[in-house]
């Protein structure tokens, strides 16, 4: 569904210094494959979503999606961020279907569908309640019905429990679990969570210090449905170990294409 190939972001800084966020990124992902995006702070991974969706242009290389060359913010998309970012003066369901009336689509068609993510992500009941009503877990689960509501083949989302609490993240990992089970999307995931990656992702992109580079591609060899009773999985332990080895020993690998 989705290919990057060679693709380099560079930054200039109002003092006029370059910045390289990105080098030779080349990956390819399949439909309704869930990656993570893995890897120290600053090194890129934001960036990436950001040129995958088509809100920045790359400096060299080019992305795809479906055959497409993205050169502008792509429709068919569905984006979520580390904050709920909702309007304090819409209740659930208007900030669920705050995204079908920016598209210019009819909210009565999608009426059907917002009310089965809102049951999906555990919030029939809370419809017309207001974000301030909400907890922090409960505003991040609003949010994923509302990139998700218009349909999108692809979601993409920027550590979106990360503010969470450790309880409610391990909650909302789940939630992701089983929305993703049942509406299959090509999900691209960024994370600092290495047991969250693992969780949760078919594969994991481990990115190396800036300039982010692909140190190495971890495949998680572990059945689905997936609980958190398969961390005592022994193949749990030996993933998370190669992840540490790649982050925190030494220099990265040979950056690699997937």
């Amino acid at each position: 569904m989705i290919e990057l190939a060679d693709i380099g972001k560079r930054f200039t800084t109002q003092r006029g210094e370059p910045i390289n966020a990105l080098e030779s990124i080349s990956l390819t992902v399949a439909e309704n494959e869930f990656i993570a995006l893995l890897g120290p702070s600053g090194c890129g991974k934001s960036t990436l979503l950001k040129l995958v969706s088509g809100l920045l242009a790359p400096t060299t290389g080019s992305i795809r999606i479906h055959g497409e060359l993205i050169c502008e913010p792509y429709a068919d998309i569905g984006f979520v961020f580390q904050q709920p970012v909702l309007l304090p003066w819409r209740n659930v369901l208007g900030n669920v279907m705050f995204s079908i009336e920016m598209l210019g689509r009819n909210p009565a068609d999608y009426m059907a569908e917002a009310m089965s993510l809102l049951h999906l992500a555990g919030l029939i009941g809370f419809e017309n309640k207001y974000p301030r009503e909400l907890s922090g877990g409960m505003q991040q689960r609003v949010s994923i019905c509302r990139a998700l509501v218009h349909n999108p083949n692809l979601l993409l989302m920027d550590e979106p429990f990360g503010a969470l609490d450790a309880m409610t993240r391990e909650e909302m990992s789940l939630v992701l679990l089983g929305i993703w089970e049942r509406r299959r999307k090509t999900i691209l995931f960024v994370t600092h969570s290495i047991s969250e990656a693992i969780l949760l992702a078919d594969r994991i992109v481990v990115m190396s210090a800036r300039p982010g580079r692909i140190a190495d591609i971890i495949n998680v060899e572990l059945p689905r449905p997936r609980t958190f009773e398969g961390q005592d999985d022994p193949r749990f332990k030996a993933h998370s170990n190669a992840i540490r080895r790649l982050i925190f020993g030494g220099k990265p690998g040979t950056p690699r294409a997937a």
